[in-house]
């Protein structure tokens, strides 16, 4: 007879006024698993509040948590911290630092999601590790915890059994990455498609893309540039050339183009470069060589150096690895 699949047991810390979607994205990625899985995967959530208060103001709804850290319970696989707009107040929560270095001590892995770093951070559980946060708070992360080696842009990042995602929907892209850790990558890649997930990203991947940069410019002639180079990859894409398509000088181009878009012309022509090369790499069997000439990198080395810094993968392994 055939021995009944034991689970793994998640823990989500839910801190009061929770990113919702910090706790939802995660647990709904566990939960499809289990249903996707046809029997193979099984995850156990259950929410944990940081306080003794169980019912928790996440956004604008409450959630009840299935226990607090001042209840018993049995040892988990995995522990998750979520994010809140109050992760000023991480230092404050005593106790739930002391559970939270009692219990990373029992779990094979442990992490958080968005600025639920911090709260890590305040349990001294960052210290000379390889961590990433919402690329907002970047900066405050490591100003407030030194020892950490804050990565800014990068979707999540794995430093041994410590995981630590970007904002709010990276939190989605972390939790397809643990499923992946234990079941493989088809169960994955089957519960992305289920949730609609446009593209199961690689950790080392921006948490910016050349398509929203293009969203965010005000003034229309750095619009209209943005949308010609989406357009236009394989053409002259220098800081010059984009100048003259905006009627400005060079050097007034590059300061409104950085204003408007919080990147550098040179930045966004290589992001959107590999955005399309990444497509590519993804969705056909297009060669290299014609991938780097269609996506304007000319050659495959200058794609592959491109890759490796923005990534930290070359172009080989990435369709390799997330070729649909």
């Amino acid at each position: 007879m055939k021995a009944a699949m034991q689970s793994k047991r998640i823990a989500i810390a839910v801190p009061p006024n929770a990113q919702s979607l910090d706790v939802f994205g995660p647990l709904d990625v566990f939960v499809e698993a289990t249903r996707q899985s046809g029997g193979t995967a099984s995850y156990d959530v259950r929410l944990v509040a940081i306080e003794k208060e169980v019912v928790i103001r996440t956004g604008g709804a409450s959630l009840v948590a299935d226990k607090s850290i001042y209840d018993s319970d049995a040892p988990y696989d995995t522990l998750l911290v979520a994010g809140s707009p109050d992760f000023s107040r991480a230092e404050s929560h005593t106790d739930f630092q002391e559970w939270l270095r009692r219990r990373v001590v029992e779990v094979p892995r442990y992490g958080s999601v968005c600025t639920g770093a911090f709260f890590l951070g305040a349990a001294g559980l960052l210290d000379g590790r390889n961590v990433t946060t919402h690329w907002q708070h970047a900066a405050e992360l490591a100003a407030r915890y030194p020892a950490a080696k804050v990565e800014p842009d990068q979707i999540y990042v794995k430093d041994g059994s410590l995981y630590t995602s970007a904002g709010v929907t990276a939190g989605i892209d972390l939790a397809l990455r643990l499923v992946e850790d234990d079941h493989g990558r088809e169960l994955a890649l089957t519960v992305a498609r289920r949730l609609v997930v446009f593209l199961k990203r690689p950790g080392g991947q921006s948490q910016f893309s050349a398509h929203l940069a293009a969203q965010i410019a005000a003034e229309t002639r750095i619009q209209s540039v943005q949308h010609w180079v989406l357009d236009n990859l394989a053409k002259d894409l220098s800081i010059a050339a984009l100048a003259d398509r905006a009627a400005m000088s060079v050097r007034n181009f590059t300061r409104v183009f950085q204003s408007e878009t919080g990147v550098t012309p040179a930045d966004y022509v290589e992001a959107a470069r590999l955005d399309a090369a990444r497509r590519l790499l993804e969705d056909t069997a297009v060669p290299l060589q014609r991938v780097a000439s269609r996506c304007g990198f000319g050659n495959t080395d200058t794609m592959r150096r491109a890759f490796l810094r923005r990534i930290g993968t070359g172009p080989h392994d990435y369709r390799a690895r997330f070729r649909t």
